[in-house]
């Protein structure tokens, strides 16, 4: 059976589904690998400001046994990617004042998965922003990368988090328009 959504012509395709009744659970899933993300930069601050291990041995939790994590561009590559298409996927579920708070955490992963793309190519290449001797993005230029990382993750989780919890207690209009289940049944 298809959805209401589905036959409006809203969600093309499988993205009726991820946008409508499995909207909760692609959030829950999305939360889940942001929060866990979010936990190996966390350890690895405590690494570094708690403990006082020098920041090439602070490499947070699957850093320890597998450190070609922590310096793999690929590695962190890919999880701004996963992050940029989570963002993009979940989006079309979000309505009024979540789907501004989504965007503006969207907007914020664009420009850090530019800056992963960029730390890519200069370590695919070689060739290094302004000559420097390890693969630099541009506000690396500025805030060394350990602290860079807190702060992008920071800026992306708290809108995020803000759209959530609104799209969780979502206006009668946001209602009246929503696709999903994820609000419960106002009282």
């Amino acid at each position: 059976m298809v959805s209401e959504a589905a036959s409006a012509g809203r969600f093309p395709g499988g993205m009726a589904t991820v946008n409508g009744s499995h909207h909760r659970t692609g959030l829950n899933i999305f939360l889940l690998i942001v929060l866990a993300h979010w936990a190996e930069h966390v350890v690895q601050a405590v690494q570094i400001y708690a403990l006082g291990w020098p920041v090439p041995e602070a490499r947070g939790v699957l850093g320890l046994p597998f450190p070609w994590l922590v310096t793999s561009e690929w590695m962190h590559y890919g999880y701004a990617l996963i992050m940029l298409i989570g963002f993009i996927l979940l989006r079309k579920g979000f309505t009024g004042r979540a789907r501004t708070w989504w965007n503006i955490a969207l907007g914020i992963q664009v420009w850090h998965h530019l800056e992963h793309l960029l730390l890519l190519l200069q370590a695919l290449t070689g060739n290094h922003l302004l000559g420097r001797p390890v693969p630099t993005s541009v506000i690396q230029l500025l805030v060394p990368r350990v602290e860079l990382h807190l702060f992008y993750n920071a800026i992306v989780f708290a809108p995020m988090v803000v759209a959530m919890i609104l799209h969780r207690r979502p206006t009668a209009s946001e209602r009246a328009i929503m696709r999903c289940t994820c609000a419960p049944a106002p009282a």
